[in-house]
């Protein structure tokens, strides 16, 4: 495995490091590397486009269609 330094980290980052590293039951050194791991290995999220690009293609528009109600317009609907 490879050693990494990084250097010159606000106090307050390490402050946090460590705090986040103590509520986990690890040390700041293997918070580190699971914060690492999981901001570059982890499985990258789709966008709203990329999901609505995988919705099947199924049924027609007309089926969707609004149907007007009988009163002839919505606001009777919401009186």
């Amino acid at each position: 495995m490879a050693n990494l330094i990084v250097r010159n980290i606000e106090k307050d980052i390490v402050d946090a490091l460590k705090a986040q590293a103590g509520k986990n039951g690890r040390s700041a050194e293997a918070e580190h590397r699971q914060i690492l791991k999981m901001a570059l290995l982890a499985p990258k999220k789709r966008s709203f486009a990329e999901v609505l690009q995988d919705i099947p293609d199924v049924g027609n528009d007309s089926d969707f269609a609004r149907v007007q109600d009988q009163a002839g317009s919505d606001q009777d609907v919401f009186d």
